[in-house]
């Protein structure tokens, strides 16, 4: 446990790149600031002489040897370690392994191997494999393919955020694994290959392929192919020409023969994980891909509309269509050979995206019910992607704030200063005027900035001086104000709507973390159904959404809701945790039950993402908890932290 724990004080203080108080720390991990020391000196003993935290007045950062420190000590020592030698021995062994030889050989008791064994099984939820137990020996049952997801699961407990790491797939395997030097140059050959014909590849996603083909060659390798494939299997169009560049590149970099279901496999994650140009173009026109499904693309169609009216968003297009149903399409593929992708960032998109991955949860919800296939996180993210891609490219030109040039006239000065501003600054404000006079009526002018060349009589935050030769700390002083006044605006409306929308009776302090998610959801919606805002039912559809995606939008803060907007009137409670309670993969201080109502569908957007902002500002958070003691303390303090 505290090797775990040293690995998450490493993870966070990577993360942020910056000082984090043992305070911070502490409440993250759920220990107190005199644990976080010890577990600071104890990664830093690593990498000695190194240093991977650096201990300061303002707490601890990541120092020059983190990254080396978080994969340091991959003895047999640490649970984690120990956990994933005792499964590559379960493995390799197909009549078992002796119970108290293993424990031997790992230097630990044969009570704590049993307690290890436990793990296992813990492991294997989704496998189709099982841990059976005769005497002293323990030996795992199913099928090649479920033994080798089990591998794939275990090389993604090692990778860090997700991410595609040949240090920790050779950890998985183990460090003689067949062409473990060799992977590097394969995968830049295969990209390159595949490349020759024509197809573009998804990094995030070839990435797991590689790892795939790691597991399939070492597999082989030891004689344990791919079962061999029952009945008559229909190939996709070039999965032939795909499966004999991956048997080509496999003879070649790592020296092992793979057989046809090794390869049509294989063939078959490749083609999941790519975009056909002919697809990409036929997306562009905004017709569907020849090679789409038109079944799912009804269904995609139907699903992205109703995303699109629920949350007032402008997706419904073709192109977006099109190119999500083809996604889709892959990601049905992948479900049948039960080969998720993985996706790095999973945790940004969902902390710096709320609305955005909460658009993807309606739609990866709506096609688990349509479709029967399950979305873990990973997979809603790659959805998310394509939402804020649609997002992105319509957004309004009235989003844009605008703006008067106060320049007065000499020849076509005036001309040359807006037409630089609109080549430096178009993105993000709109010249909408000009004033050529040198006394322009300063109290007319009601544009969101004011650009002067010249002193106003008066200095505020919109107005801003410009030289009448635009430089670039103009360019920088005029983006930081337009900056300014967005943030104030959305949090001016934010602060608007959480005072009319908290319930001063819905409030609790000192959240139980023995009550689990959904004691804390049942806890809090019980406050709100005293009220008459919501009823059981909306509850239990609050803890459907749940389990479907965590909403621990950030490391402090969790905002469990419904999908539908069912709720009589839009209403939030709260609860404060002091210290954290568990809630997803991490810890939250902070769960705020938003119930909403089909009339307040416009204002998700801005509690939504705004109150998940205020949140994601650690020395806020820790703030508000400290002060907020009672309703109106947090309500205070809260206002106090958007006008900060």
């Amino acid at each position: 446990m505290t090797r775990a724990r040293q690995d998450r004080v490493l993870g966070l203080l990577l993360r942020d790149g910056d000082w984090v108080t043992a305070s911070a720390l502490a409440d993250a991990l759920g220990v107190t600031p005199r644990s976080i020391r010890s577990y600071v000196t104890g990664a830093n003993a690593r990498v000695a002489p190194g240093v991977a935290v650096e201990s300061g007045p303002q707490g601890y950062r990541a120092g020059s040897d983190a990254a080396a420190a978080l994969r340091a000590g991959g003895d047999t020592g640490t649970p984690r370690d120990r956990l994933h030698t005792l499964v590559r021995a379960l493995l390799d062994a197909p009549d078992g392994i002796d119970v108290f030889e293993t424990a031997d050989a790992l230097h630990v008791s044969p009570a704590t191997l049993d307690a290890d064994l436990a793990r296992v099984r813990g492991l294997l939820g989704g496998t189709e494999l099982t841990l059976e137990r005769s005497a002293s020996r323990a030996r795992l049952r199913g099928t090649e393919g479920a033994q080798r997801r089990l591998l794939s699961k275990l090389a993604h407990d090692e990778m860090d955020a997700g991410s595609f790491d040949l240090a920790a797939l050779r950890r998985t395997l183990g460090e003689g694994s067949v062409g473990a030097q060799a992977f590097g140059p394969f995968k830049t050959e295969l990209v390159a290959r595949l490349g020759e014909l024509g197809w573009f590849v998804n990094e995030f996603g070839i990435a797991d392929v590689v790892m795939h083909i790691a597991i399939a060659a070492d597999r082989t390798s030891r004689d344990r192919p791919l079962d061999a494939v029952g009945g008559v299997v229909r190939e996709r169009p070039t999965q032939s020409q795909v499966a004999e560049i991956i048997a080509e590149l496999s003879e070649r970099h790592l020296g092992v023969r793979l057989g046809s279901a090794d390869l049509q496999h294989l063939a078959t994650l490749v083609l999941t994980r790519v975009v056909a140009p002919d697809g990409h173009e036929d997306a562009a026109s905004g017709t569907a891909p020849s090679s789409l499904d038109p079944e799912v693309e009804i269904v995609v169609r139907e699903v992205v509309t109703a995303a699109a009216d629920e949350f007032l968003v402008d997706i419904a297009h073709d192109d977006f269509v099109a190119r999500l149903a083809l996604h889709v399409q892959n990601l049905l593929h992948r479900a049948r050979e039960q080969a998720w992708s993985r996706n790095p960032l999973t945790r940004s998109l969902k902390s710096t995206y709320p609305m955005i991955f909460e658009v993807a949860v309606f739609i990866a919800s709506r096609l688990q019910q349509r479709l029967g296939i399950p979305l873990p996180d990973d997979e809603i993210a790659y959805i998310a992607m394509h939402v804020g891609g649609r997002l992105e490219r319509s957004r309004r030109a009235d989003q844009l704030l605008t703006a008067t040039i106060v320049c007065p006239g000499y020849y076509d000065l005036h001309e040359l200063l807006r037409s630089s501003v609109d080549r430096s600054l178009g993105q993000a404000i709109e010249v909408v005027g000009v004033e050529t006079r040198v006394d322009p009526d300063w109290a007319s002018i009601d544009t969101d900035l004011v650009l002067t060349t010249i002193d106003p009589p008066t200095t505020t935050d919109r107005i801003v001086r410009i030289q009448p030769f635009l430089t670039d700390a103009d360019v920088e002083r005029v983006q930081s104000a337009a900056g300014r006044i967005r943030r104030s605006r959305r949090l001016a409306r934010l602060r608007a709507e959480l005072e009319r929308y908290f319930e001063p009776s819905a409030f609790l302090r000192g959240l139980d973390e023995a009550a689990g998610e959904e004691g804390v959801i049942r806890g809090l919606g019980a406050l709100l159904q005293a009220r008459g805002v919501i009823d059981a039912e909306y509850v239990e559809r609050t803890i459907e959404r749940e389990r479907l995606s965590s909403t621990a939008f950030t490391d402090a803060l969790a905002v469990p809701h419904a999908l539908e907007m069912t709720a009589s009137r839009t209403a939030i409670a709260i609860g404060i945790a002091d210290p954290s309670i568990p809630w997803g993969d991490g810890r939250v201080q902070v769960v705020a039950l938003v119930a909403f109502s089909e009339s307040d569908r416009e204002a998700f957007q801005t509690v939504f993402e705004q109150f998940v902002e205020v949140f994601s500002e650690r020395d806020s958070v820790q703030r508000i908890v400290r002060r907020g003691t009672d309703f109106n303390a947090f309500l205070d303090e809260l206002v106090a932290v958007i006008d900060g």
